[in-house]
């Protein structure tokens, strides 16, 4: 099948899954029903897509990973930094030893370094397939963002520990501080390399904006391009790309907050990334569906490479990785609030041992997808001299089958753990937010004031006391938001003048902007709340600016 034609059957199943996951009522996840789709698509035509590894990394992982640095609320990040880092890299390092050894045990056919490998490509975690999983269900705030900050991270340390697992396999020997120095640089110089790359587009793009003026069009296309170039600068520069595109995303985000945008591009942009989100996580899954009858064909040499001709016994080893990884997860999420407790006696209310329920779910919601089928599917075909290399079909169909049972076993059983767990009170910010709210109406107030002194002495008697009015009109609206946020008398309304209060609107519109910019970067309130409030002023300015056109 053509080129174009995958594309369009691709796009007609994220479509038609998303339909029948809706009419099913939730009860079998949308991943689940993409991948059961693409196993269809697989056995009934000749889609014949044939998964290039390092081509689904280029395409599919930097839109992604960036999108997710860019609305992942950083306050959040930042408050479970220790916890997160953890379990991207700590829990990642014991999976791929863990789960290396135990491989090798069960499985002495298969050598060490490619038992490694195998454990590396099933340490990172599938966030989007895990949230599918509980759709129905609300998951804690706190658990979600560790869930999410992890699947930021962990790509790219399951990725190196790869990397160096093959060229063991490849070279027949393992330099530990080589590969020390691997990690390190991977981690350090894709972080930075992301944040200076997207920090200069975004120095470029201003500077030119602020001589030819902004187009919408080009600025989305812009935003598109940031993620590929940060990621394919990195992989040339042979630091971590994964991290790269997630340190693109992190300043975009802080470049958002400024505000020098144009509403109508920011509302554009993220419709536009709305969409390409919804559309690459679901031919993802397609595309893993797909591949399962190629795969499946496999079990026979599988088996054979295993040791063991029963194919039985590959069902019991990939039941056994999952168990174990799941015993992994528990483990050390287990000794992680341990410690949390201990050293935050304060927060936890007395509390000495972890609920349970809470961390069997994080267990659970560590499902493995796409990244995982990708990694096994990129490992060489043959070793240097020509020989086949070790074990791929095995690694193939483990990684495959691990895939599917965390899926299953996560559909079956999240939603019942989220209903029946008690989940301790989230924090609010009320209060951060009614500031916010309040210091950006009176900047609104204050800009409508400046411009009601420039508006005097410069018409006509009649045209200067219809600005005036409007002036009052628009002020009085701002002053009853103030009185709803705090008690304050508010001003008379005065006569109505449509033009000019759609004018004034957009100006006191753009003075809040400005007072939500300047209390972000002064880190008087969290880019998550700078970006709701944002959000909203952008969607009140384009329908202002819209009626005023008209």
């Amino acid at each position: 099948m053509s080129v174009i034609g995958i594309i369009l059957v691709l796009l007609v199943g994220v479509v038609a899954t998303h339909w029948i996951a809706k009419a099913l009522g939730g009860r079998i996840a949308l991943p689940l029903v993409q991948i059961a789709a693409g196993a269809i698509i697989g056995l009934t035509t000749d889609f014949g897509v044939r998964l290039e590894p390092e081509l689904f990394f280029v395409l599919f992982l930097p839109p992604l990973l960036f999108l997710d640095g860019w609305r992942v609320p950083k306050q959040d990040l930042k408050d479970n930094a220790v916890t997160i880092l953890s379990l991207a890299f700590g829990l990642v390092i014991l999976t791929v030893v863990g789960v290396g050894f135990l491989l090798h045990a069960i499985i002495p056919a298969m050598p060490l370094p490619v038992c490694f490998a195998l454990a590396a490509v099933l340490s990172p975690t599938d966030v989007v397939a895990a949230t599918a999983m509980a759709a129905n269900v609300t998951i804690p705030r706190r658990l979600l963002r560790i869930l999410e900050g992890e699947a930021l991270f962990n790509d790219a340390a399951g990725l190196v520990c790869l990397r160096v697992a093959v060229t063991a396999t490849m070279t027949g020997s393992f330099a530990f501080w080589n590969s020390a120095g691997e990690l390190a640089w991977a981690a350090t110089g894709g972080i930075a390399l992301g944040l200076v790359f997207a920090r200069l587009v975004s120095l470029i793009k201003l500077w030119v904006v602020a001589r030819l003026g902004e187009d919408t069009s080009t600025q989305i296309v812009i935003s598109l391009l940031t993620p590929y170039g940060a990621y394919l600068l990195a992989d040339m520069a042979g630091a971590s790309p994964v991290l790269a595109a997630v340190a693109a995303g992190l300043v975009m985000s802080w470049v958002e907050v400024g505000g020098e945008a144009l509403a109508l591009t920011r509302i554009r942009r993220n419709a536009v990334w709305e969409t390409l989100q919804f559309t690459l996580n679901g031919s993802i899954f397609l595309l893993l569906g797909e591949q399962l009858p190629d795969i499946l064909s496999r079990v026979s040499a599988g088996a054979a490479e295993s040791g063991r001709a029963d194919l039985a016994w590959l069902l019991v080893y990939m039941l056994v990785v999952t168990a174990v990884l799941a015993v992994l997860r528990f483990a050390w999420v287990w000794v992680s609030v341990v410690i949390w407790l201990h050293r935050h006696p304060d927060l936890a209310n007395g509390q000495r041992l972890p609920n349970w329920r809470l961390v069997t779910v994080m267990s659970t919601a560590g499902v493995r997808g796409a990244i995982t089928l990708a990694g096994a599917l990129s490992l060489p075909l043959a070793l240097p001299d020509g020989a086949p290399f070790p074990s791929r079909d095995l690694v193939i169909l483990i990684a495959a089958g691990v895939i599917l049972v965390s899926l299953v076993v996560a559909n079956a059983s999240l939603p019942g753990l989220l209903r029946t767990t008690k989940v301790p009170p989230e924090p609010h910010h009320d209060q951060q937010e009614r500031m916010a709210r309040i210091e950006a109406a009176k900047a609104a107030i204050a800009a409508l004031a400046k411009a009601g002194q420039k508006g005097e002495g410069k018409q006509g008697d009649a045209k200067q006391g219809d600005h005036l009015a409007a002036v009052a009109a628009v002020a009085d609206y701002y002053q009853h938001r103030l009185s709803q946020l705090q008690p304050e008398p508010s001003m008379a309304t005065g006569e109505e003048r449509l033009h000019d209060e759609e004018l004034l609107h957009v100006v006191a519109l753009k003075a809040e902007r400005a007072a939500i910019a300047h209390m972000a970067r002064g880190h008087r309130i969290s880019t998550d709340l700078a970006h709701k409030l944002l959000r909203e002023v952008d969607l009140a300015e384009a329908a202002f600016q819209t009626a005023s056109e008209g």
